[in-house]
């Protein structure tokens, strides 16, 4: 196993390296512009050579079932749908359009949706008829909350990892734990390359890069829910910062009767950049939060029950939403 793994992230870095220097040559590159903080010309095929990365050990490593395979397999075209949206700028029903068709694929064909969101004590929540259009919704939800995270170098690969590494020691199926491994690798190599360790050359994970992770985060957490192997709750708070960030956002948006989907420096980790001056320290930040989140969450449930961690949820993304607003009014009355 050791001799695999080496061989992976060396296949995972030539693999990288190569995307990196085609993007390049061929001028797949985001531009810089007042909005976005980088300076130079950088490519933006992270997402779609890490789901190359993911196909090649998809078809070479045995240890997948077939839910999981499949969930990599149309992983690939959501992440074609990033790099058209890179390249092209889709407008936002043209990108919405394009993901649910995939998306709706897995739940209604292969059956990989939401039935229930958990048994609590005395009732249990069903979803019933809505079972399709829940899932649907929260799969399109947590996919663009990922792209929401990709607005600084290596914010969303390690919040992403972190993630990954609560999912890996949720769950007790060591298959499944290697499934998770060989989705860590890529994104670890894929960090050098962000930061341009060893003068190794800029890359960006892209919006191929954002709705890749996204995706495949939703429906391990859909096939981790069906095999009963961890609680609905508990999953929700291995993604609690996602989740608040984006209902923050977009609530706060509402409120003040901005655009929702106009890309904006509003997000949490422009707010820590601002204050902090620091990438290492605004990516610890996140990172941190979204762990000590889970960690209240999952204690909450282990020790005193699976309602209280529920309504903890919700309690901590109101006063997580009241403190993201009292700042934005704050900063907008200056």
């Amino acid at each position: 196993m050791n001799n695999t793994i080496i061989i992976y992230f060396l296949l995972s870095f030539l693999i990288l390296f190569f995307f990196t220097k085609v993007s390049y040559s061929l001028n797949l590159v985001d531009i810089p512009n007042k909005r976005k903080i980088h300076s130079k010309a950088t490519a933006y095929t992270g997402g779609i050579s890490i789901s190359i990365i993911l196909l090649i050990a998809l078809q070479t490593l045995n240890i997948f079932d077939k839910t999981l395979g499949l969930i990599l397999s149309i992983g690939f075209l959501i992440s074609v749908v990033g790099l058209i949206d890179d390249k092209y700028h889709l407008n936002t029903g043209g990108k919405l359009s394009l993901q649910i068709l995939p998306i709706f694929y897995l739940i209604v064909f292969e059956n990989l949706a939401l039935f229930h969101i958990g048994e609590y004590n005395y009732f249990k929540l069903d979803l019933g008829s809505f079972s399709v259009p829940f899932t649907l919704l929260s799969v399109l939800f947590l996919t663009n909350a990922f792209n929401y995270f990709d607005g600084l170098d290596g914010t969303l690969g390690f919040t992403t990892i972190s993630v990954l590494g609560i999912l890996y020691f949720l769950t007790p199926d060591r298959n499944f734990q290697i499934f998770l491994i060989m989705i860590i690798i890529p994104l670890i190599i894929f960090l050098l390359f962000n930061f341009s360790f060893f003068k190794l050359p800029k890359l960006f994970l892209g919006d191929s890069g954002s709705l890749l992770l996204g995706f495949i985060v939703s429906f391990i957490l859909i096939y981790l829910s069906s095999k009963n192997y961890v609680h609905p709750i508990i999953l929700a708070w291995s993604v609690v910062i996602f989740v608040y960030e984006f209902l923050s956002v977009n609530l706060i948006r509402l409120k003040n009767k901005h655009y929702l989907f106009k890309a904006s420096q509003d997000h949490l980790h422009h707010i820590l950049i601002q204050k902090t001056d620091s990438v290492f320290l605004t990516n610890m930040t996140m990172t941190l939060t979204n762990i000590i989140l889970f960690l209240i969450g999952f204690f909450s449930f282990i020790f005193i029950n699976k309602i209280v961690s529920l309504i903890l949820f919700i309690v901590l993304f109101l006063i997580y939403l009241f403190i993201r607003n009292f700042y934005l009014s704050i900063k907008m009355k200056r």
